[in-house]
């Protein structure tokens, strides 16, 4: 697995702010639907506080990663979790990354299998 991928994960599923905020940069853009394209680290790290606090448990687990050239990836990735009050749920998630030079993430984006959890 990639290590830069793997490590992000890593980050992602301790739900540590503090651990992601490593990871992106004012220039940083992310889509993570249903929520519009965000761009800035302050905006992103918000995001996934709110995100965070909408679950009881999420956890994801990398299947598997393409690496398409100029620090671009796209990988598979399947998630599993609850929003509070509710059935836990699966979903399939692909996911196309670029990094930067340093390692960190200036283009995230994810596209769902599922989109009715969010309803």
């Amino acid at each position: 697995m990639n290590c830069k991928i793997s490590h992000f994960m890593q980050d992602l599923n301790s739900l540590n702010i503090e651990k992601l905020e490593k990871w992106f940069t004012d220039e940083t853009v992310i889509w993570i639907p249903p929520s519009k394209e965000i761009s800035g680290k302050n905006r992103i790290l918000a995001l996934f506080r709110a995100i965070f606090r909408r679950y009881e448990k999420i956890e994801w687990n990398v299947a598997e990663i393409f690496h398409l050239g100029n620090n671009k990836y796209f990988y598979q990735t399947s998630s599993i979790g609850n929003l509070t009050g509710r059935e836990t749920h699966s979903n399939e998630i692909c996911t196309v990354v670029q990094f930067s030079d340093c390692g960190k993430i200036l283009y995230l984006s994810d596209y769902f299998k599922d989109t009715k959890v969010f309803n």
